[in-house]
């Protein structure tokens, strides 16, 4: 059984009693495990036409980090419950439900907010701050123009659940693990990897200050993850192989990502080639993928490590955009300017 320590305290593995024990300490660690500008809205209303698919999603996610918003409907879930059966089934039926009634979801949202007022007053000053006419053209776009997006938030990851799941949508489906731990004293803790945390790192957080702001990436418009490698992966797999294995990568980021590009690790310490992917496959029995090369890779740069720069050398996958990608001459151009990140962290309740 797992265990930590937190303040000299034990922690062992536990589990919720049900779904609503499950949910409470969502509501409770929502802060750190959705990050900064982004809004947990625990509401359970029926979506979906008479006569249609219509059911009930367990929440949205409103995601305020990038400079377009989106939306992600939840689904939390407990691995006792034959979860990759279920879980298919309910996100197939959010989307279709989504689609077929995409106002009656509006007004699901706009209830959702009159109940927040924090995550409503960040809504609104997020939609001045980016052209929109209001709250009802924010949440007009996250409804109708943003892409579908669902969130799975389970007690245990079953083994492969995130590739499967990947493989079935076309859109993506991101899944979080919030595991609880008990001390002897009857105390609770929860240990989970903050929702798209490594992603808001690349791409920043939306402020107030325009100058750091105008820095900002969208993390829809991210198409390139940059791998480390060395030398002998290097030549034997990225250009022998033409493909890059094993490596993580979000299930809500895969649709949209088209190139892979390399940097080699010291005494190289630069990002030297380049190549487009024609697939993203799951590597063996594993949460991990392949990426696969529609062609071999070509130079590219090549992007140097800054002596003394912001950007440190690269030991786990990074995301970019290939525009910016082809412009950069040093890895602080790609995320040296960055204004913002997500730190990893736990929640704990008395």
């Amino acid at each position: 059984m797992s265990t930590f320590l937190i303040d000299q305290s034990e922690y062992r593995r536990t589990s919720y009693e049900n779904e609503a024990e499950l949910e409470r300490a969502i509501v409770h660690v929502q802060e750190q495990l959705f990050g900064a500008n982004r809004f947990y809205l625990d509401i359970k209303r029926k979506i979906g036409v008479r006569g249609g698919t219509r059911n009930i999603p367990d929440g949205y996610v409103i995601d305020l980090v990038g400079p377009k918003p989106r939306l992600y409907v939840v689904e939390n879930e407990l691995a006792a419950h034959d979860p990759l059966r279920h879980i298919a089934v309910q996100i197939l039926e959010f989307s279709l439900s989504f689609e077929s009634e995409p106002l009656a979801v509006k007004r699901i949202l706009l209830e959702a907010l009159s109940e927040n007022p924090t995550a409503r007053t960040a809504c609104e000053c997020y939609a001045d701050q980016h052209s929109f006419r209001g709250l009802d053209h924010l949440l007009e776009y996250l409804v109708f123009d943003s892409p579908f997006s669902a969130l799975v938030v389970i007690d245990e990851m079953p083994e492969n659940l995130q590739n499967v799941l990947s493989e079935k949508f076309k859109f993506g489906v991101e899944v979080l693990e919030l595991a609880p731990f008990e001390s002897a004293s009857g105390k609770r803790a929860y240990h989970f990897e903050p929702f798209l945390a490594d992603v808001t790192a690349d791409v920043g957080v939306v402020t107030t200050e325009p100058a750091r702001s105008a820095n900002t990436l969208d993390p829809s418009e991210l198409d390139t993850v940059v791998v480390p490698a060395r030398e002998d992966g290097f030549q034997e797999t990225f250009r022998g192989e033409h493909r890059w294995y094993a490596v993580r990568i979000h299930g809500s980021m895969r649709p949209q990502i088209k190139y892979v590009a390399v940097y080699q690790v010291a005494p190289v310490s630069a990002i030297t080639h380049i190549a487009p992917v024609k697939s993203i496959e799951p590597w063996k029995e594993t949460d991990k993928v392949v990426l696969n090369f529609a062609e071999p890779a070509q130079p590219i740069g090549p992007i140097q490590l800054l002596r003394g720069g912001k950007v440190k050398p690269l030991y786990n996958l990074r995301y970019t955009t290939y525009s910016r990608l082809a412009n950069a001459k040093t890895l602080d151009d790609l995320w040296g300017d960055v204004p913002g990140s997500t730190a990893l962290a736990h929640g704990q309740q008395g």
